[in-house]
């Protein structure tokens, strides 16, 4: 197999075009699209559909792109394995996780590891939500944590725990002592909404859409982590849980119950590769005793 053939699909079912596929290879657009028929050539398949100067994925082209993923990660993965074998290193646990959870979840998570298990090293790498997927079909990861359900439905995840969605307010507000709150309570407050990538977002979007609710949106952002420290400078609301919020500043933020109640589910998701497992197993058991009383908060 041609592996700079195997780079140039993968680029472009990533990139969305053999343009940019081919920049990113430093290569000529004929140059990269004869590595692209060098591929289907070998393997007597057709990848993509052309459509004046568009590929358009075909069906095996969609099936294949998991699998060249894999393939190029495992060859990508060569040198620092060799390097860990020079050293005596021990294998580091590799944890994947998306930026809201990182803060309240994932890093107290590799604390209390960091205390049990001195020897392991940790390896962690954060993505947006919308890389998550991608990255989960690289392969290159031992454990990973998302909000459910997972971007890609290749793996079956391992339930964490569900809660119910709350409005975040700053402690100080006039607001902040209700029992519950509803679209009525916060029509005239300025709404920090988490953009439409997130997962949060679409479960807001959707439950209000079923309810018949508008929210007005003031400010947006990309990341909770952000949503949560304007809400903190006083700048408006948004939608958050116990899992998420900073630890660092849950004080200065009140989380009241939403009506109509919104849930979001937590889980975990193991590579079916490494052998050993005892640690990914460890490292599993120390969220789940990290997340359980913070669901019931």
């Amino acid at each position: 197999m041609n592996l700079r053939s195997l780079k140039v699909f993968s680029l472009v079912m990533e990139e969305g075009t053999l343009g940019r596929a081919a920049d990113r290879m430093h290569l000529s657009q004929s140059a990269a699209s004869r590595l692209l028929q060098i591929l289907e050539e070998e393997f007597a398949v057709q990848l993509f559909r052309r459509d004046k100067k568009r590929l358009i994925p075909t069906e095996e082209g969609e099936r294949f792109y998991p699998e060249a993923l894999r393939i190029l990660s495992q060859i990508e993965d060569i040198p620092s394995f060799f390097s860990q074998v020079r050293s005596g290193k021990s294998e580091p646990l590799r944890v994947i996780c998306h930026s809201r959870i990182v803060n309240g979840l994932v890093i107290p998570a590799i604390a209390e590891m960091a205390k049990r298990r001195e020897e392991l090293p940790i390896k962690l790498e954060i993505h947006p939500r919308r890389d998550l997927g991608r990255q989960i079909m690289n392969g290159r990861y031992d454990i990973g944590i998302s909000v459910l359900p997972l971007p890609v439905d290749t793996l079956k995840p391992i339930q964490l725990g569900k809660t119910d969605l709350r409005i975040a307010i700053a402690r100080g507000h006039p607001l902040a002592d209700r029992q519950s709150l509803g679209p009525d309570d916060v029509k005239h407050l300025p709404y920090i909404a988490l953009d439409e990538t997130t997962a949060i977002r679409r479960i807001v979007d959707r439950e209000c859409e079923r309810a018949g609710i508008s929210l007005k949106i003031q400010h947006e952002v990309s990341a909770g982590s952000a949503a949560y420290r304007l809400v903190y400078l006083g700048l408006g609301y948004t939608f958050a849980d116990p899992v998420a919020v900073d630890p660092e500043i849950s004080d200065g933020i009140r989380l009241i119950p939403w009506k109509p109640a919104m849930q979001v589910e937590f889980g975990c998701f193991v590579t079916p590769n490494r052998k050993d497992r005892s640690d990914i197993e460890q490292f599993s058991a120390v969220l789940r005793e990290i997340i359980e009383p913070r669901l019931k908060a």
